[in-house]
């Protein structure tokens, strides 16, 4: 079981991102990594779309009004915003630093735009990595498999995929997923490394003095 190693010794929290195109297994390795350790949270968005059936305020989304929200992004108070399909979406700052200042790592489940804003807005915090397929190939036949999409959606993912594994060289990491299990042990290796980081280790100078 993956732990939050030297747990007696203080520590700033991580801003963890996972970028893949669709088909590579991020959802897979994400809830294999947050079911091995539910101490790490799960950002919660603000939004102005209406609530749907059974979501809960500050649970699933923060919701609230376009005007409102326009004036958190003048105020600078998000992270990381942006439009779709007209409805605005975007990541508060507060809670984050709240859950950060108090050792926990905050799971960002956002695309290659939402992380290189939080490279412009939090870079000392951030954790980013890319995860890629092994070949072209073998990501279009994963898709297939699925069995979910029809030819013209699968070209379309496939596309899309291109331009999302064209910025592997914003990333922190870069895994190849060749193999499910060997790419989740890989980010979990990567998540503890950057847990151990002198620099988030707020409580070493107090442990040290102890010795």
């Amino acid at each position: 079981m993956m732990t939050n190693i030297d747990s007696n010794i203080a520590r700033r929290g991580l801003l963890l991102v996972l970028t893949a195109p669709s088909g590579c297994g991020k959802s897979t390795i994400t809830r294999a990594i947050m079911e091995e350790d539910p101490s790490i949270m799960v950002s919660v968005s603000a939004t102005t779309r209406s609530p749907r059936p059974g979501e809960v305020e500050g649970e699933h989304y923060y919701f609230m009004s376009a005007e409102d929200f326009k004036g958190k992004v003048d105020q600078k108070e998000f992270l990381e915003w942006a439009e779709v399909f007209g409805k605005f979406y975007g990541t508060p700052k507060e809670p984050v630093e709240q859950a950060l200042s108090a050792g926990k790592d905050v799971f960002f489940d956002i695309d290659w735009q939402g992380a290189e804003q939080l490279q412009n807005n939090a870079a000392e915090d951030l954790v980013w990595i890319c995860i890629l397929p092994p070949t072209k190939q073998s990501l279009e036949d994963r898709l297939r498999a699925r069995g979910q999409d029809s030819e013209e959606t699968i070209a379309k993912r496939m596309l899309e995929a291109q331009s999302e594994s064209s910025h592997w060289v914003d990333a922190d990491y870069v895994v190849v997923n060749d193999d499910l299990e060997k790419a989740t042990n890989q980010i979990k290796a990567i998540l503890q490394a950057e847990r151990l980081k002198r620099v988030r280790r707020t409580g070493l100078a107090d442990f040290v003095k102890t010795m």
